[in-house]
This record gives C-alpha cells, structure tokens and sequence, in this order.
C-alpha cells in the first residue's frame, strides 16, 4: 500500500502490542510495523499519538508511521536494563489533577509536586477541586487559594449535586486531557456526571490493567460526547522529579521564578541565607508559606514515594 493511502489516526488503547487507531472510517485494531521497533525504547509509542496506518477491510491494521508529539508525559519507568524513560500520554492539551476538598483531605504537597511535573514538562494543569458539597465553599477557596494567582485554574465540583460540572465540560471540551488524582477523590462518579458511564468503563479498563500488571499493560482515552478525549493515569507512584535537580527546583515554582534574581548569593538555598529575596517574600505574604513548605520537602528529596495515585 503507498504512503497516499495511509490513514491518518489517533492511538486511544494499547493493549498487549495491539493498538486501537480512531480515524475518520472509524476504529482499527493494528500492530506496529517491525521497521518501527528496531532500535526503539518504551516512548516509541503510547495513547494520543498521532499515527499513520494501512486499513484493512476487516478492521485491522499495521501501523506505518508516527508523526512527531508537541508534548508528552513521561515518567521514569524499572526495567531489567536500568530505568527508562516511559511516555504515558502524548500530545496532551492539559493535565487535570483531581483532588477532593475533603473525604480524603487534599493532600496539597502532593498536588504540588504534580505541578511541578507538569511545569517540567511544559503541560499545561488545571485543578478540579472535587466532592465541594461536602466543605463550606469559602473554605473550600481559603483551601486552594495559593494556586489561581499563580495561573493554575481551580474548578470546584461536586458529583452530588452537579455543581461545577458545566464549567468542567469547558475546560475539557475538544482537548486530551490527562486525568491524575489521588484514591478516593471521586473521579468515578465525577466522570460518571460528566458523561454517564464514562467512568465505569475507565474503572474497568484501570483494573483490568491493574490485575494483569505484570503480563499485561493497557491504556486508554474515551472519548466525550461533547469532543475531546480523557486518558485516566492510575498508578503514578514512580513518577517523581527524577530529572530534577535540587537548584534548578525553584525555577518551577511559578512564584519563586522571579525572586530568585534578587537573593543575595547566586547559590542560594532558600533556607537561612541572608539576603534571600524568597524567605522575604513569605514574610511578606507575597509567596504562600505552604506552597514555600512544599518547595523546601522536595528540595531536600521528601516526595512521598510510598503514595499511590490511582
């Protein structure tokens, strides 16, 4: 078949070397060309590529080509030859981090380290502040108030009475988003209001992952109704600031980036020097002291390894 016939597609679930491509003639199932896999490592390929495929009648396929990301979020993953790089999700358009107000309380600091991913990796977030029914909405804000300033949107959401669930369909309307958040935050029923069922189909598909984790590994994006498609990343525990360095950290914290010019040595830690243009602006009120707390733990290497997102 010549490059004139290929299709173009997206890739929406992976599946022990099976890939499903959504393309204008509808969904193929297809294995990747040989030609493709000499030489390659685990981020040749994931969910959200854009792919170029030989259809067949049958509705199957190979799969020719993979066109360049614009962006991509990757993790560190174990391998039998060291730690690799691994893309999770390519070309995502946003990342949302899906934390509850209360039942379980927001865990901020691991929503910051997110943050800080999501800055490394040049992925836009947003935050979708869940199950608000449950909080007086005033200090549901008092809560997740450090990060609107700083250009992160902050969504407020409830499954339970609807609340926040039109804005949501904006924000994800026509996008890829990724969706990340912590056990028990709600994301089943929050994506079951958004699009009824929708989140009972990605439970299934994350469990099914989850049971045959060592012999199978399965990804997905569904599609919404309204346009656009959510890839649910459950399991994120080994996705840390692996290629981070501890004085470059500062440069992702959106309001730390402009002090650190000011501090008086070029070296500064943001500890106890003197003249540090960033312990001035705590005092100041000008930086939060928590989101200040977060920057310190992960300096000094306290990222939480042990939690689970899922």
């Amino acid at each position: 078949m010549a490059d004139k016939d290929w299709v173009s597609g997206w890739v929406v679930q992976y599946r022990s070397g099976f890939y499903t491509i959504e393309t204008r003639r509808g969904r193929y199932t297809c294995r990747l060309r040989g030609r493709l896999k000499r030489g390659a490592g685990p981020d040749l390929i994931t969910i959200g590529d854009q792919v170029k495929i030989s259809a067949f009648e049958d509705g199957t396929g190979a799969i020719e080509a993979i066109l360049p990301r614009r962006n991509t979020l990757v993790r560190l993953s174990p391998s039998p030859r060291g730690d690799e790089v691994q893309a999770l999700l390519a070309n995502p358009d946003q990342i949302a981090l899906v934390f509850a107000c209360k039942h379980p309380d927001p865990h901020l600091r691991m929503l910051d380290r997110f943050l800080v991913i999501c800055e490394k990796q040049g992925l836009p977030a947003l935050i979708v502040a869940n199950k608000i029914d449950l909080l007086p909405l005033e200090q549901a804000h008092a809560l997740f108030s450090p990060y609107p300033p700083l250009g992160y949107p902050v969504i407020y959401t409830s499954a339970h009475t609807g609340l926040g669930i039109p804005e949501l369909h904006t924000h994800l309307k026509n996008k890829i988003t990724g969706l990340i958040g912590p056990s028990g935050v709600g994301k089943t029923s929050l994506l079951n209001t958004l699009q009824p069922g929708l989140g009972l189909e990605v439970r299934s598909i994350s469990e099914g992952g989850q049971r045959g984790l060592h012999t199978t590994v399965m990804r997905a994006m569904f599609p919404l109704d309204a346009g656009g498609y959510v890839a649910d990343l459950p399991g994120l525990r080994s996705v840390g600031l692996w290629d981070i360095q501890p004085e470059e950290l500062d440069g992702y914290f959106p309001e730390l980036r402009p002090l650190v010019a000011h501090c008086q040595y070029s070296d500064c830690t943001h500890r106890e020097e003197p003249g540090c243009a960033v312990q001035q602006a705590v005092q100041n009120g000008q930086v939060s002291p928590a989101r200040y707390d977060s920057y310190l733990r992960l300096r000094a290497g306290e990222e939480e390894q042990n939690e689970r997102t899922n």
